[in-house]
């Protein structure tokens, strides 16, 4: 299992956002990619320069955020 500093060694170049807004908002500002096995990038298109954050899939969950909710598998 992964842990938050083995998370931060995984390259992130060319991870594939998508839009994981959670309502019916037009801007698009949480960005979310899988970046490995149970590993996965959130990121605020609102800030390209900040390095999006890194969670596992178990850490999501217990925020609530469910990648498959915005076409992503898990």
């Amino acid at each position: 299992m992964l842990n938050g500093s083995n998370l931060y060694a995984l390259d992130i170049a060319s991870a594939a956002f998508v839009q994981a807004c959670g309502g019916p908002c037009t801007e698009g500002c949480v960005t979310l990619a899988r970046i490995g096995d149970n590993a996965w990038a959130l990121g605020d298109s609102k800030r390209p320069d900040a390095q999006p954050l890194r969670f596992t899939t178990e850490e999501l969950g217990a925020a609530g955020i469910d990648p498959a909710r915005f076409g992503l598998d898990v």
